[in-house]
């Protein structure tokens, strides 16, 4: 395995989820009041932009690197210029960096209109997010079949970011310091957590259908018995498995421990309610974590498709 790819792929993948996945769940879930005083979203926003560009120039550095056959501290710079002009890949990456510093200033001079600051850093991130596709096997094919897995790469990853960056945006609301936790704080949580609803019922159902999308291209009905004999068919089980697990998380925070928020707000109870869902998004968005380590590293192995 390359320990040094994985690793770079797996931090980016995270960064730019989170980056992306805040500022769509500041969108779509809090009011314009809440999105500066209640969460810290800009300063987010803006230091995940910054790495993300530290993480995307390793990147580069790593893959020129591997092209090449030597160490990451012999690459050149005629390695790493043929890199970004000579393949799709480097175009991708230099779309992303640009998006990334869009990012980055929409969001510091946003702090005057914070809604149109931050929908315009959501679309740039949107687009930073978008160019992982081209780094994966969804840019391996070509004609229609390949314009077919490149979208169903974007919108997966895109569905994907949404969220993560809810998991992660709900979580620095319930988990918030008990000292600092009142009525008005709950009630929040709670409209936040409910109202996601809906947009999580789409998120799962486009990651399903492009999920199926990827696993017609990079298995196929041929390939299926080879999911339980090779790595890579072994590791596209356990995401999927994650996924699952992610599901049933979802549906207890959506149809028992959300409702049960609202209904404690009214009367007693409100502790365990909130305590309730710090362990079940903190369960959920480790499964998280750990589907964007398996993404990572199946990026990086031949499909059962290209194996056949």
């Amino acid at each position: 395995m390359d320990v040094l790819g994985v690793g770079v792929r797996f931090a980016l993948y995270l960064d730019l989820m989170v980056m992306f996945g805040l500022a769509a769940f500041g969108l779509l879930s809090l009011r314009a009041a809440e999105r500066a005083a209640v969460l810290p979203l800009r300063l987010a926003i803006v230091a995940s932009g910054l790495l993300g560009a530290a993480l995307s120039a390793l990147g580069l550095a790593a893959t020129a690197a591997s092209m090449a056959g030597v160490p990451l501290s012999a690459i050149d710079r005629t390695s790493m210029v043929l890199l970004l002009t000579g393949t799709t890949a480097g175009a991708a990456w230099s779309i992303r960096m640009a998006a990334l510093a869009l990012v980055v200033l929409l969001s510091a001079l946003a702090s005057r209109r914070p809604g149109p600051g931050l929908s315009a850093a959501a679309a740039a991130g949107g687009v930073a997010v978008a160019t992982l596709a081209w780094t994966g096997h969804g840019a391996m094919d070509e004609g229609a079949v390949g314009w077919l897995h490149l979208g169903a790469d974007i919108a997966h990853l895109l569905a994907a970011s949404v969220w993560f960056g809810a998991l992660v945006g709900l979580s620095m609301l319930v988990m918030r310091r008990s000292d600092k936790v009142d009525a008005a704080h709950l009630t929040l949580s709670q409209r936040a957590l409910d109202g996601f609803s809906t947009t999580g019922t789409v998120v799962v159902g486009v990651i399903v259908v492009t999920g199926l999308v990827n696993s017609w291209l990079l298995v196929g009905p041929n390939g299926l018995s080879m999911l339980s004999t090779s790595l890579y068919g072994r590791l596209l089980v356990a995401k999927v498995l994650m996924f699952v697990v992610m599901v049933g998380l979802a549906s207890l925070n959506r149809f028992r421990l959300t409702p049960a928020l609202g209904r404690a707000l009214a009367g007693a109870g409100a502790v365990e309610a909130i305590s309730a869902l710090r362990r079940s998004l903190a369960v959920e968005t480790a499964c998280a974590v750990v589907v964007l380590a398996i993404v990572s590293w199946l990026g990086t192995l031949e499909p059962i498709a290209s194996a056949m």
